[in-house]
């Protein structure tokens, strides 16, 4: 009866390289199964165990204020244990899951559907996307099944889909539905956000899983889902294969860190009061609102002012839509960007190139409160591309922050990306030049920061 089926999904052009869409005209079309493909495509779905090491302390005991009165104590330490979904994408063991599935853990590993256990390694961790490559340990001549990527820019609304992965711990479990819309970005999951709208029930330990289309392809890593009861109420979200693809080559070129195109221009979306302005009918399109000096944008004479309309040829809808398809884009070589300006239509070429790198002399602080403990960097526009920064800005930014770290009463906290400009009228722009500061700093502290874009002014202390 498989055999069957599958013979029928072959023939109906169901597993064609390219496939013909179109409904269903009989009776026993209706009673073709997927079992065919899920067969094909479930060993290649792992479960991903990751443990993370949490330190618990008491809250007031975080502000000096309490402190002084009743001692800091030792924070107890308390192992926390998720459960995701992931890909095995290379025969040697390469898996792809979420950023969010393994972030902070000590420990990972993953699981087949043959019960096999293995340890993994973390290859490389891409927040940007909210993807993480991982590497099955000690798999000696192992030759594991995998799956191909699809090509994500072809997927229509529409299309059935199937989502695999171990939602609740249940173990591995196949859903279906179709693709339900395209290039979400207001999911607020990732920086590079173009999702894959599915209604395949996805719950709690799909993420990492695959969205795989009927010839077994992957069209997604299955990443967040809208839910007010926490479970799947029809609308999941899914990072589009193209992204995966970026991800796991920079991977498998032996990187620990995803290395993108880099514009150097700040865009905005356009509002309706701005596309009234330009004269547009709708509002669409990335506006220019600042162009870092010397950056691939720079030199490609894009202004400020400019609506950026379409990376080769592909038309963006918003500032998301152009990121990704940019993001997307392999280095060297150009892209060509259609630009909107004083209404006339320009297509102009850009470099696509990494953005530049210097020494970042990342470093934890120590000494006194309010900055120790505190992880610190030299910002520079790689780090700024990295954290959604303004390139121009000059400063030292928050890469990582203590649990316990906390500023006055009132419970204010820095947190990763803020950029740390002045501490008493002295100027910070270097990590060890906070450290400084931090060592020798008195009562009183006045410090200058950018969050959000927006300066804020801290004065602490008498």
């Amino acid at each position: 009866m498989l055999l069957a089926a599958f013979c029928l999904l072959a023939g109906s052009g169901y597993l064609a390289g390219a496939q013909e869409r179109r409904v269903p005209d009989s009776l026993s079309q209706l009673q073709l199964s997927y079992a065919p493909i899920v067969q094909r495509v479930a060993p290649a779905v792992v479960n991903v165990y990751a443990t993370h090491i949490v330190e618990n302390q008491n809250p007031f005991l975080s502000d000096p204020f309490f402190r002084q009165f009743f001692g800091g104590g030792a924070p107890s330490k308390q192992v926390e244990r998720s459960l995701g979904s992931g890909v095995i994408v290379d025969p040697a063991g390469l898996v792809v899951t979420n950023y969010h599935v393994i972030e902070g853990a000590s420990e990972v590993k993953i699981a087949l559907s043959d019960k096999r256990e293995f340890d993994a390694t973390i290859v490389l961790k891409d927040q940007r996307s909210d993807l993480a490559v991982l590497r099955v340990k000690d798999a000696r001549d192992e030759r594991f099944p995998v799956l191909q990527f699809a090509n994500s820019d072809a997927v229509q609304v529409g299309d059935v889909v199937l989502a695999i992965g171990d939602p609740f711990g249940v173990g591995q479990t196949v859903t279906h539905g179709i693709v339900s819309a395209l290039a979400r970005t207001d999911i607020g999951t990732s920086d590079l956000q173009f999702f894959i709208q599915t209604d395949a029930a996805i719950n709690p330990g799909n993420s990492g899983g695959p969205l795989v289309d009927m010839n077994g392809r992957i069209v997604g890593i299955n990443s967040a889902i809208y839910s007010r009861s926490g479970g799947s109420q029809g609308i999941g979200f899914a990072i589009p294969a193209n992204m995966v693809r970026v991800v796991v080559a920079s991977a498998e070129g032996g990187g620990s860190a995803v290395k993108r195109p880099w514009l150097g221009a700040k865009l905005q979306e356009v509002t309706h009061d701005i596309a009234d302005s330009l004269g547009l009918k709708r509002p669409s399109g990335a506006l220019v609102a600042s162009v870092a000096p010397g950056s691939p944008a720079a030199r490609a004479a894009i202004k400020t002012g400019d609506l950026l309309v379409s990376v080769d040829g592909v038309t963006v809808e918003d500032p998301n839509a152009f990121n990704y398809r940019f993001a997307t884009k392999p280095l060297g070589g150009t892209a060509q960007i259609g630009v909107l300006r004083q209404g006339h239509d320009l297509v102009v070429p850009v470099a696509l190139e990494a953005p530049p790198e210097r020494a970042r002399d990342e470093l934890t602080i120590s000494g006194r409160w309010p900055f120790s403990g505190l992880t610190v960097a030299n910002l520079s526009p790689a780090l700024a591309d990295e954290l959604r920064l303004d390139p121009q800005i000059e400063g030292v930014v928050v890469t990582a922050v203590p649990d316990s770290t906390t500023i006055g009463p009132m419970g204010f906290r820095f947190q990763r990306g803020d950029i740390i400009v002045s501490v008493n009228d002295q100027k910070i722009g270097h990590s060890t030049d906070l450290q400084r500061v931090a060592s020798a700093a008195g009562r009183s502290l006045r410090i200058l920061m950018i969050r959000d874009g927006q300066h804020i002014q801290l004065t602490l202390g008498g």
